[in-house]
């Protein structure tokens, strides 16, 4: 293999697809990156076993061939090589080794490799239907709901994001059991319109997640503008272009949690979203140590509510809140570690919270006409 592109379009590539090779000592060859020069094209991949990713990076071909390389070495060397051309090409000694020559400038270096048929093959899959949607949509939705996921490992089937692709939507769901985030968006009208469900692993939407954000970097590969989501049989694949991000799916049938949103209240209060968080945090400090709690007073009468806590070994603090408040006089004692994820999703000034009583669900979302957004907390029984 004998090829040579620019250090900026490498080091894009490594950011892309090195953070998925992790440390496996049963099969070492996964802490590796396979490097391809084949036909016209400079391919970069990575796996899990879970997860596989693809890059193509733009460069120049003048001997085709591949290898792997240890992902971690490579990557922190050539992001600290110059902003110029790099060289790159395989040497195979007599005693059969691989190594890969490095050239920048007035840099030199070779690195040891192991052979590319070593490496596990990552899924294909056809492409063919897909769902389509605005890249920063995607992002900003799989951020809003991705925090309430489950990480206990006895329910696996919410160890992931619900994707409900129905018609022109796309709704995503996601919950621990004490709270649950949903958000729903629009699909790109060249969107394949068949209603599916799948559950989508948590690790592979934050690999996602990071790479999406990498765009904003002007050295990006390509210009991006939408996300081509395929499914198969237990796998998704999410195409951005020049890369390619393939994952298992989790096995299982996730809650129908509809039912649990509920659908009339006796409170209904509209607040400011920065005073609340700011509130909120404050009482925080007075909370009880794994408990959490926070206490919200609703009063009709006086337009407002209260945020308090009561710590027997700190003190307490009470904070009052001006808001539109109708409906009876309530109250709710929360998680506010819970109350400020959702908060801090809310993406307009003012946020709606809609009570029954203090052992009932609350629904949070934000003040427009049509919310594509909701979260609700399970309370905490005194």
């Amino acid at each position: 293999m004998k090829i040579s592109c620019t250090q900026e379009n490498l080091n894009q590539g490594l950011f892309v697809v090195s953070h998925l090779a992790t440390k496996n000592t049963a099969l070492p060859v996964l802490n590796n990156i396979l490097f391809q020069a084949l036909g016209n094209t400079i391919k970069l991949s990575a796996t899990n076993l879970e997860i596989g990713v693809t890059c193509v990076i733009r460069g120049k071909i003048e001997k085709e061939g591949d290898l792997t390389i240890q992902s971690k070495l490579f990557a922190d060397y050539v992001a600290l090589l110059p902003k110029e051309r790099v060289d790159l090409e395989t040497i195979s000694p007599q005693n059969g080794e691989q190594i890969l020559s490095i050239k920048c400038k007035n840099h030199a270096t070779k690195i040891k490799g192991q052979a590319a048929s070593d490496f596990p093959l990552i899924p294909q899959l056809s492409k063919n239907n897909p769902y389509v949607i605005d890249y920063q949509t995607l992002r900003q939705a799989i951020s809003q709901v991705v925090f309430a996921v489950s990480v206990s490992e006895s329910r696996p089937e919410i160890n992931g994001v619900l994707f409900y692709f129905n018609k022109d939507h796309l709704t995503l769901g996601a919950t621990d059991s004490y709270r649950l985030a949903e958000k729903s968006v629009g699909l790109d009208k060249k969107s394949n319109a068949a209603e599916k469900k799948v559950i989508v692993p948590t690790r592979t939407l934050q690999e996602l997640q990071r790479i999406l954000g990498s765009f904003k970097d002007p050295a990006a590969i390509s210009e991006l503008e939408t996300v081509e989501i395929y499914l198969a049989e237990n796998q998704i694949l999410f195409n951005l272009n020049s890369i390619e991000l393939v994952s298992r799916l989790v096995e299982g049938q996730y809650p129908d949690y509809q039912q649990i949103i509920p659908q009339t209240f006796n409170t209904t209060a509209v607040l400011n979203v920065t005073e609340l968080v700011n509130a909120t945090k404050a009482t925080s400090l007075f909370a009880r140590s794994g408990i959490y709690d926070v206490s919200l007073e609703f009063f009709a009468d006086k337009k407002g509510i209260t945020v308090s806590s009561t710590n027997g070994q700190l003190g307490e603090n009470t904070s009052q809140l001006a808001g539109e408040v109708s409906g009876e006089n309530n109250n709710i004692v929360v998680n506010y570690r819970y109350l400020l994820d959702g908060l801090q999703n809310i993406e307009t000034d003012e946020v709606v919270i809609n009570i029954i009583d203090s052992s009932s669900p609350c629904l949070i979302k934000p003040s427009q006409k049509k919310p594509d957004y909701l979260y609700i907390i399970m309370p905490i029984k005194q």
